[in-house]
C-alpha cells in the first residue's frame, strides 16, 4: 500500500489558507477587545438632540438638517429650502439599520443605531428631490420616504 500523498503545491495552498484564516480570526479578536470606529461615526454638533428633528439655517444658503430614521419613517420627512442651498444632514437611527438615498444628489449613506451619520449636498435646481430608505427595515420598508422641496429664490 502506497499511503496517502499530498502534492507539495497543494500542501503549500493548504498552509497559506490556514495562515490567512488565523490572521482573520486575530483581526476579529483584536477589534473585539480594542474597539473600532465606523465610517460616519460623528458625534454630532454641540446640542444635537437625537429626539428633536429640525431644519436649522446656519447662514445665507447654509442649512443643517437633524434627521431621525425610525421604523418606517423619517423625521422630518419634508424639508423646504431655497435653491442654491448647501445642506448638511446629521442623521441617526432610533431602532435599527436604515439607509438614506436622495435622488439627483451625492447622498447615499447607511444610518446606524446610536451613530450620527453626517453628509452634505448642494441643491441648485428648484423642484422636489425624493429620498427613501434603501436598507430593508421590515414589512413597511417601502413607505419610508420623504422629499426635499427646493423653492425658487425670490
Amino acid at each position: 500500500m502506497n499511503g496517502f500523498r499530498v502534492d507539495p503545491y497543494e500542501k503549500w495552498w493548504m498552509v497559506a489558507s490556514g495562515v490567512i484564516l488565523i490572521l482573520f480570526l486575530l483581526a476579529v479578536a483584536a477589534s473585539a477587545f480594542h474597539g473600532f470606529s465606523l465610517p460616519g461615526d460623528e458625534p454630532g454638533p454641540p446640542g444635537f438632540d437625537h429626539a428633536a428633528p429640525a431644519v436649522v439655517q446656519r447662514g445665507p444658503g447654509r442649512y443643517d438638517v437633524y434627521m431621525r430614521a425610525q421604523i418606517w419613517s423619517f423625521a422630518p420627512n419634508e424639508i423646504k429650502i431655497p435653491a442654491g442651498s448647501t445642506v448638511t444632514f446629521f442623521v441617526t437611527s432610533a431602532d435599527l439599520l436604515h439607509g438614506l438615498l436622495i435622488e439627483r444628489t451625492n447622498v447615499n449613506v447607511m444610518i446606524l443605531p446610536g451613530q450620527v451619520t453626517k453628509t452634505t449636498a448642494r441643491f441648485d435646481e428648484p423642484g422636489e428631490y425624493r429620498f427613501w430608505c434603501h436598507e430593508y427595515c421590515g414589512l413597511a420598508h417601502h413607505t419610508m420616504v420623504g422629499k426635499v422641496i427646493v423653492e425658487r429664490r425670490s
